[in-house]
């Protein structure tokens, strides 16, 4: 017998389900996404940079960086296997201090440094971007790199306004762009080595430790780490990635593994043509080495490889970094009208058209070299350092029985991963330091203002316990 239907019924059977996030992300998907993410402009701008620090050992500096993203790798993998959800670092920051209290602002913090990290980020790449650009077209007066950057900024945006299935197909497309630029370069250097390049320092394995613990080393991986940043994008996808307890941890190790390899061979390959002593002074050190071996018309392809290499990892970063404030007002976090998805595209459009907007703003108003250890110097307290300690309490509240993926050698990983990330922010600089607790101290101030406003925590009323 059929039951009467009733009101609430017809009303629930013809209201519009919610638009959600689809899981369609492959796995050769979110590795190409994490790799343009990667890679970026960011090699091809500090590999100069830490030649002049680090001299002929060099090539030790990518080193340190690779290790630092291993390790970091391990924490990201467990966290993203176990909660594959849209936000990556917001979802892992509140689960583990506590959905309630502590975690409400971890996870606050995070989303808040996001709004001006992601744009710098964003904004860093476009500069990075002209600056290559005036190789090609000369960029005399002032605003004319600052209508590119812009310009590339823009461009993104429109091509983000679409479905993740369409996004994933044109990831993989820049992905094979970024593959061909490094194989050209690497391939380069093989066939026209004509300095010898050292891996190690000259008094042998017995001279490593100091160089590593050097203040030149600090200086120099920041530099390396900024181009190693990346290999968790597929965290902040979490909530569209196809079987993500498998797939998150291969996608996440597969990047490392590809990209250390890439720039191992990039860098030794260009010290291998022109001399560190030589190269630490270009600004141009991909068409320089290009045009020494194959001429100008060939420097100028390379360049606009370049170009699309920083272009591809833009698109990869903008896309991760707008899930973030996506996930936090859905989860009721953050200002609502992040939380609003595209009605037919189901994709968060407001959180990608405000962080590209400042985004835009930002590629105006700084320089490239103002922004690379800034980036570096906000994320490290809240996101790494925090979401390592974060992976410790979870384990302790939670236990490993349900855990997807757990990290081999367990803690040793964490407490490498915690100790190189201070160094590195001790490393930054103490005005740089300086400017990072502000913008924290700055986001609790706002966290304490909106929970007050919504009467939540530490601003709930108490409970009455009966009459």
């Amino acid at each position: 017998m059929h039951q009467p239907t009733t009101s609430t019924d017809s009303a629930a059977a013809t209201t519009a389900p919610e638009p959600a996030l689809r899981r369609r992300l492959g796995l050769v998907q979110a590795t190409a996404l994490n790799m343009i993410d990667m890679v970026g402009i960011g090699p091809f701008v500090t590999l100069p940079l830490v030649m002049g620090l680090m001299g002929p050992y060099f090539l030790l500096a990518w080193l340190v960086g690779a290790g630092l993203a291993v390790v970091d790798g391990l924490i990201w993998s467990e966290l993203g296997a176990a909660y594959p959800e849209a936000g990556g670092s917001y979802r892992f920051l509140k689960l583990a201090y506590g959905e309630h209290k502590w975690g409400r602002l971890m996870s606050f913090l995070y989303v808040w440094q996001t709004l001006v990290q992601a744009p710098l980020v964003l904004a860093s790449g476009a500069i990075g971007f002209a600056q290559y650009f005036g190789y090609l077209v000369p960029l005399t007066a002032w605003w004319q790199p600052k209508l590119v950057s812009g310009a590339v900024v823009l461009l993104l945006v429109l091509l983000l306004y679409r479905r993740i299935e369409d996004i994933g197909r044109l990831g993989v497309m820049l992905w094979v762009g970024v593959l061909g630029l490094m194989a050209w370069l690497i391939f380069g250097g093989i066939t026209h080595a004509t300095h010898p390049v050292a891996w190690l320092p000259a008094g042998g394995w017995s001279a490593v430790p100091g160089l590593l613990l050097s203040a030149a080393m600090g200086q120099a991986a920041v530099k390396t780490i900024y181009s190693y940043l990346g290999y968790y994008n597929v965290c902040h996808l979490g909530g569209e990635v196809r079987e993500p307890h498998k797939l998150i941890p291969r996608s996440i190790f597969l990047s490392i593994l590809g990209i250390t390899a890439l720039y191992l061979l990039l860098n030794w390959s260009v010290g291998t043509v022109i001399p560190w002593q030589e190269a630490q002074h270009s600004e141009f050190i991909v068409s320089t080495f290009v045009e020494r071996l194959y001429g100008a018309m060939a420097a100028k392809a390379a360049t606009a490889l370049v170009l699309w290499v920083a272009f591809a990892s833009l698109f990869a970063v903008l896309l991760g970094y707008s899930r973030i404030p996506y996930a936090a007002a859905a989860d009721g976090e953050f200002l609502p009208i992040f939380g609003r998805l595209h009605p037919t595209k189901q994709f968060p459009y407001v959180s990608l058209l405000i962080l590209g907007g400042l985004g835009f703003v930002f590629s105006l108003l700084f320089r490239l070299a103002e922004v690379i250890s800034a980036i570096l110097a906000m994320r490290i307290l809240i996101q790494f350092v925090g979401q390592a300690i974060g992976l410790v309490l979870l384990r302790r509240r939670r236990g490993t029985t349900g855990l997807p993926f757990r990290m081999p050698l367990y803690p040793l990983p964490v407490v490498l991963a915690i100790a190189v990330w201070l160094l590195i922010f001790w490393s930054t600089g103490l005005q740089l330091i300086a400017s990072a607790l502000v913008v924290i101290a700055a986001g609790c101030v706002a966290f304490l203002l909106w929970s007050r406003k919504l009467q939540r925590w530490p601003f709930a009323p108490a409970p009455r316990h009966g009459k």
